[in-house]
């Protein structure tokens, strides 16, 4: 079979890899469609420093049901399925407190272990999801993945009716935390630099956009607040200085989100933290929401039909990421059907 392999940075290819065979808990899926994500860009460039090479990427796919292992019971042939990359030990602290997304021993699909972008992808059955495509698009069974992030971002930051969110970055993550908020009865301010981005967000719900190179943040913030901060802040930019920012936007007992994986250090005033005795919470993957966000999708709350800015056949995923890197303000979501 075909699939996307990353046999080094900046050397991608479509290969010819074996199919693996089915074990007697395991399903076998056709791909339908695959999401490429900014891991998967990590991974080209070599930025992403969890992943290990040679690499069969991609964690955001879904597909058809073809073949079942003999113990598999609640899955059938031809259900149409989404996929949770998230593989865990089981026994480690995080684990047995039901925090599995940050097991001490965590491998996620398509970085520490070959992914979804192949023709076929064997996986246990207890981690697919099927959808009902009579409401929802097959092709977009792929994004239940991206998400799932944006519903574990707000289970992280507690975020309900009432509540002012700003959500720093309107890519994909940033769109699928705004629309979870929306759907929990939040006010979202979004920002970015792109106004094609921010169109994009406005028309998928955000109350407020801000261009934050053509307008000042804080005033912003303060404006639509009434000076008191943002209760929740979920930050996407997820750069050194992102964060140290979040600390001045956000209000007295505020939230903090924060997805970054870079290892450089911001500059943090210990000061800001105690004096606001904020909550500053890291966000990593999904802990078990898929069926919220499949919910999400069958009852209209959440449109993975608008996230998604382009479809593709997978044979041209080298045009993807270079259109990715080219033109960021014309790209939202990029599905690649096989």
């Amino acid at each position: 079979m075909r699939a996307v392999v990353v046999e080094n940075p900046f050397e991608m290819h479509i290969a010819d890899v074996n199919l693996s065979d089915v074990k007697d808990d395991e399903v076998l899926i056709k791909v339908i469609t695959g999401g490429i994500c900014g891991s998967d860009i990590g991974i080209y460039n070599g930025t992403n420093s969890l992943a290990t090479y040679p690499r069969l990427i991609g964690h955001e796919f879904g597909g058809k049901i073809v073949k079942k292992g003999k113990d598999v019971a609640t899955i059938k042939l031809n259900d149409v399925v989404s996929v949770d990359p998230v593989r865990s030990c089981g026994h480690c602290y995080a684990c047995r407190i039901g925090r599995h997304n940050v097991c001490a021993n965590l491998e996620v699909m398509g970085v520490h272990r070959d992914g979804g972008f192949a023709e076929y992808v064997a996986t246990p059955a207890k981690f697919v999801y099927p959808l009902d495509i009579a409401k929802i698009d097959s092709r977009f069974a792929c994004l239940v993945e991206p998400y799932s992030i944006g519903v574990q971002v707000n289970h992280r930051g507690n975020v309900s009716k009432g509540d002012k969110m700003l959500v720093m970055g309107s890519g994909p993550i940033g769109i699928c935390i705004m629309q979870v908020a929306k759907s929990r009865g939040a006010s979202v301010m979004i920002t970015d630099i792109f106004d094609e981005r921010l169109a994009r967000a406005e028309d998928m719900g955000a109350d407020f956009t801000v261009n934050v190179k053509k307008v000042k943040l804080l005033d912003s913030v303060m404006d639509w607040t009434n000076k008191e901060g943002a209760m929740v802040i979920a930050d996407t930019v997820c750069s050194p200085e992102s964060f140290t920012e979040t600390l001045l936007l956000a209000c007295p007992a505020g939230r903090i989100v924060t997805l970054g994986l870079i290892d450089k250090p911001s500059k943090i005033a210990q000061v800001i933290i105690t004096k606001k005795e904020l909550d500053i919470r890291g966000s990593r993957l999904s802990n078990y929401r898929f069926p919220e966000v499949i919910e999400g999708f069958e009852s209209g709350e959440l449109t993975p039909q608008k996230l998604c800015s382009h479809v593709i056949p997978f044979t041209d995923v080298e045009k993807a990421f270079k259109l990715i890197k080219e033109h960021p303000e014309q790209v939202c979501k990029i599905v690649m059907e096989f």
